[in-house]
C-alpha cells in the first residue's frame, strides 16, 4: 500500500535522526524522568472504613464551602497567569510550543506509528494507557472489551485505544465494542463555541455515536443520561469510561474550574451509573481548588480502589489540565442511593446550587492529601509559566540548543517507553471510509470554534464593542463589506441527476426543536456567529433594511436566459421549438417578469414558501412551518413538471439538515442545480435554479418527501395547544443520513450558498 510504504520511509528517517542523537546526559535523564512522573495517588487509611460514601440524605443540601488553603493556591496561580494578559495569544502559543519538552512527540508518533487522528489528545491517552492498567483483567481474559467515551469529539481517545489494542500482543485479538458521546456537530441548536466540528471520525462511524432521543448529544440533560444507559444495555459489561469534556473558558480563565464543575459532575455520574464492578474511569479535570472538586475527588476515592491525579508528559506543562485515573470500581452497590439523588438533580447546574457534601463529612486524612496533590501540581504549573515568561524575554543559542536536545530525547523516550508501533491504515477504525476525509464537514474548513487572537486584555476590550465594530475588525470584515455583482456564485453548480441516492434506507430523525440556528455543518461558523449577534441586537429592524445602491442584484432576464440556455428543447408538431415549462415560486409581480422576457419558456407561477409572522423577518430555515411549506412546494413541483422542465425556488437559507436534504432531492431530480443570490425579488435568501427535470427519479423522491411532510404535520398537530405556532418541543431534524449529505459536492455547494446569503444580510446591515 503506497501510503504505508511512504510512512515506513519516514519512520526510517526518524529512526536515523534518533540514532544520530547525542546520548542524554544525567541532567537530561533526570528532567525526562520528572516529565513522565507527574503523578500523585491518594492513599486510603489502613482502617479501610474511614473513607466511605456519605449518607445521601445529607447530600446536595448545604451551600458550598471554600477551603482556605486551596483558595490561597488559586489566588497565587491566577496572579502568575495574569502576567500573560498582555501577551498576544498566537505569539505566546508559538513560544510555549517551542519550549514544550514534549513538543516533538506528535510528529514522532505520526512518522513512526501511522496513527489515526494523531493529535495531542491521542498522545495523552496513549500515555495514560501505557502508564496505568486501565483495561480490567476480566475483560482481557474473556477476550471482550466494552468502552464508553464521553465528550469525545473528534475521537482521538478512541483511535488511540484502537491503536493500543491492535499493536499490543496481549490485546491484539480482543473483541472490542465502543460507544461515544459528544455534542452533535450536526445539531443546529448546539452552540458553535461549545461544539467541536471536527467530524473526521464521526462522519465515518456514526452508528457508534449516540446523540440521544433529542439528537443533541448533550450529556448534561437528564433524559440523555437515561437514554445512554438504555443504549449500552446490550453490552454484557462496561469496562472503561473516559470523559474528556470542557467548555470554552477563554473569556474567564480564572474561573475555569468552577465553570466546568457541573460538566465534571455529570460525567462522573454517568460513569458511576454505566461502569461495571472492576471497571476504570478516566476524567479530565483542571485545578482542584473548589469545594465541588474536593467533593468529587472524595466520592471517586470512595468508589474506586485506586484514584490517581496524572499530568501526562504530552499535556502542555503550563496549563491546568490533569487526568483523574480511577481503577477497579468496587463500590457500585453502596453508591446507588447517592447516585439516584445525583440523577434526580442532574443537569447543567448540578455543582452550582448546593455542595455535594459538607466539609464535616470529608475526613481530614483525605483533605490533607488533597491539599498536597493541589500544591504539587500548582508548583509545576507556576514553575513552567515563570520559565516561559523568562525565556520570552530572550533565549540564548545555548538555551535553544539544549531545549531542542531535550525535545528530541523526550520524543524518542515516548516511543520507547510506550512501545509505539506502526499500524497499517487497513486496521484504522475508519479504514473502510463511507465518506472520504476530503468530503467531511471539517475537511479544509474552519472548525467553527472561536479562534483566540490578540491578548486577553484586547479580547476583553473587543467584547465591549458593538457587533458591527467586531465584524469590521474580524477576519470576515473586508469580505462582508464587498458589494454584490451579478457574477456572484456563478460557477457554483450541482451537476445531476444524482444517481446513487439510497432513498430506501433514509429515515426521519425527530428531536429537540430549534429555537435558533447556532451551528451548521453547511456554513462557516464565524459568519453564523456574526449573524446571530446581529439577531440579538434589538436595535436592528430587519423589516426595514434598505438595499445598497452600490450592489448589483441579478436581474430576472439573466436568470431566464440562463435557464433557457441550459434547456434541451424538443421539436413541436410543426417542427419548431417546443417550449419548456418553468415553474416559478412567487408572484409574477414580485418577480417582475413580462412575457417578452420568457423567450422559449412557458412560465407558471405558484405561491412561494412562507413563514408565520412573528414581528420580524425569518432569517434562517429552521422554522418548522417554513420547512413544511418548503416541502409542499417541492412536492408540488415534482408532481407538476414534465421531462426537461425547469424550476425556480426561493429559499431563505440552507443551514439545516432538512433544507440540505431538500436540495439533495432536487439534485437527484434535475440535470443542474445552481443558485442566484440575492434573488430578483430583493429578499434575504436565494433562488435555486433547477434545470432539466427527470421524472424517473422524482417518483422515489416524492414518496420520501410525502412521508417527511406527514411526520412534520403530525408534530405540528401535536403542538396546536402551544402558545406559538410551530413552537413545540420537537421537530423533524433530518431525513437523509449525514453520510449522504456529506458526500459528493453537496457540502461545498451549500457552504457557498449559505456564505453568500449571510454575507448579503450582514452587508446590508453594515451599510445601514
Amino acid at each position: 500500500m503506497s501510503t504505508g510504504n511512504g510512512t515506513r520511509r519516514k519512520v526510517g528517517k526518524q529512526q536515523q535522526h534518533f540514532n544520530n542523537m547525542v546520548a542524554p546526559d544525567p541532567e537530561t535523564l533526570a528532567e525526562m524522568q520528572g516529565l513522565f512522573s507527574k503523578v500523585r495517588t491518594y492513599v486510603k487509611p489502613s482502617s479501610g472504613s474511614e473513607w466511605c460514601i456519605p449518607d445521601p440524605n445529607i447530600a446536595l443540601r448545604h451551600a458550598p464551602e471554600q477551603h482556605c488553603r486551596l483558595q490561597a493556591l488559586k489566588v497565587s496561580l491566577n496572579d502568575v497567569k495574569n502576567q500573560l494578559s498582555d501577551k498576544n495569544v498566537q505569539v505566546w502559543h508559538q513560544h510555549t510550543s517551542s519550549t514544550n519538552r514534549a513538543g516533538k512527540v506528535i510528529g514522532a508518533v505520526r512518522s513512526a506509528a501511522n496513527a489515526e487522528i494523531c493529535t495531542q489528545a491521542w498522545c495523552k491517552f496513549y500515555e495514560i494507557l501505557g502508564t496505568f492498567k486501565l483495561l480490567p483483567n476480566e475483560a482481557l481474559q474473556n477476550g471482550e472489551l466494552n468502552t464508553v467515551h464521553l465528550c469525545e469529539a473528534p475521537g482521538a481517545f478512541i483511535t488511540a485505544l484502537n491503536h493500543y489494542l491492535k499493536t499490543s500482543e496481549a490485546t491484539r485479538y480482543c473483541d472490542w465494542n465502543w460507544v461515544a458521546n459528544t455534542l452533535n456537530p450536526y445539531h443546529e441548536a448546539n452552540g458553535g463555541n461549545t461544539t467541536i466540528a471536527d467530524d473526521r471520525l464521526i462522519a465515518n462511524t456514526l452508528p457508534w455515536w449516540f446523540f440521544g432521543t433529542d439528537n443533541t448529544g448533550n450529556i448534561m440533560i437528564q433524559q440523555y443520561l437515561l437514554d445512554l444507559q438504555t443504549f449500552v444495555s446490550n453490552m454484557r459489561r462496561i469496562d472503561l469510561v473516559t470523559a474528556d469534556g470542557s467548555f470554552d473558558c477563554q473569556e474567564n480563565p480564572d474561573e475555569q474550574e468552577a465553570l466546568v464543575a457541573s460538566l465534571h459532575y455529570c460525567e462522573a455520574t454517568a460513569a458511576l451509573l454505566l461502569l461495571s464492578p472492576g471497571g476504570s474511569f478516566v476524567l479530565k479535570m483542571f485545578t482542584l481548588y473548589e469545594h465541588s472538586s474536593v467533593c468529587l475527588l472524595y466520592l471517586l476515592n470512595c468508589c474506586f480502589q485506586s484514584v490517581t491525579v496524572f499530568k501526562p508528559a504530552t499535556s502542555k506543562a503550563g496549563n491546568s489540565e490533569v487526568y483523574v485515573v480511577c481503577l477497579n470500581y468496587d463500590n457500585k452497590e453502596a453508591v446507588r442511593p447517592l447516585l439516584s439523588k445525583l440523577i434526580r438533580n442532574y443537569g447543567s447546574h448540578l455543582a452550582d446550587r448546593e455542595a455535594l457534601f459538607q466539609n464535616s463529612v470529608i475526613p481530614e486524612s483525605f483533605m490533607s492529601q488533597h491539599v498536597e496533590v493541589c500544591s504539587y501540581f500548582h508548583t509545576l504549573q507556576v514553575e513552567t509559566i515563570s520559565e516561559n515568561l523568562q525565556l520570552f524575554k530572550g533565549m540564548s543559542a545555548e538555551q535553544r540548543q539544549r531545549l531542542d536536545h531535550i525535545r528530541d530525547c523526550v520524543a524518542q523516550e515516548y516511543l520507547r517507553r510506550f512501545q509505539v508501533c506502526f499500524l497499517p491504515r487497513s486496521r484504522w477504525i475508519s479504514r473502510n471510509t463511507v465518506i472520504p476525509a476530503c468530503c467531511s464537514v471539517s475537511a479544509g474548513r474552519p472548525l467553527g470554534q472561536k479562534k483566540q487572537t490578540g491578548s486577553f486584555n484586547e479580547r476583553r476590550e473587543l467584547q465591549t464593542l458593538s457587533w458591527r465594530e467586531r465584524v469590521q475588525r474580524g477576519c470576515h470584515g473586508t469580505w462582508i463589506q464587498r458589494h454584490w455583482t451579478e457574477e456572484s456564485g456563478k460557477d457554483c453548480k450541482l451537476e445531476g441527476p444524482l444517481s446513487n441516492c439510497q432513498a430506501d434506507s433514509w429515515y426521519v430523525v425527530v428531536g429537540t426543536a430549534l429555537p435558533a440556528v447556532k451551528n451548521s455543518p453547511f456554513c462557516d461558523g464565524g459568519l453564523l456567529n456574526h449573524l446571530n449577534e446581529a439577531l440579538m441586537d434589538t436595535a436592528v429592524d430587519w423589516t426595514h433594511v434598505t438595499s445598497c445602491d452600490s450592489c448589483h442584484a441579478v436581474c430576472t432576464s439573466s436568470i431566464l436566459s440562463e435557464v433557457a440556455g441550459q434547456c434541451v428543447f424538443k421539436a413541436d408538431t410543426l417542427g419548431g421549438k417546443k417550449k419548456t415549462q418553468c415553474l416559478v415560486f412567487g408572484s409574477c409581480s414580485v418577480w417582475g417578469i413580462s412575457d417578452s422576457q420568457a423567450e422559449d419558456l412557458v412560465l407558471t407561477f405558484s405561491a412561494e414558501p412562507s413563514f408565520p409572522e412573528r414581528g420580524s423577518v425569518l432569517l434562517h430555515d429552521g422554522e418548522p412551518l417554513y420547512q413544511r411549506q418548503l416541502l409542499s412546494c417541492v412536492m408540488f413541483a415534482l408532481q407538476s413538471l414534465s421531462s426537461g422542465d425547469a424550476l425556480l425556488l426561493p429559499v431563505i437559507s440552507a443551514l439545516t439538515r432538512v433544507t440540505a436534504a431538500v436540495v439533495l432531492c432536487l439534485h437527484a431530480c434535475f440535470r443542474s442545480v445552481s443558485f442566484k443570490c440575492p434573488p430578483p425579488s430583493g429578499g434575504f435568501g436565494t433562488v435555486l435554479v433547477c434545470v432539466g427535470f427527470c421524472p424517473e427519479a422524482a417518483a422515489q423522491m416524492l414518496l420520501v418527501l410525502t412521508e417527511v411532510w406527514e411526520s412534520m404535520s403530525q408534530l405540528l398537530r401535536d403542538e396546536e395547544g402551544k402558545n406559538e405556532p410551530g413552537g413545540g418541543d420537537r421537530q423533524v431534524l433530518q431525513f437523509v443520513p449525514m453520510e449522504e449529505l456529506l458526500t459528493g459536492g453537496l457540502t461545498d455547494f451549500l457552504w457557498t450558498v449559505n456564505s453568500e446569503i449571510i454575507q448579503r444580510k450582514l452587508h446590508l446591515l453594515m451599510q445601514a
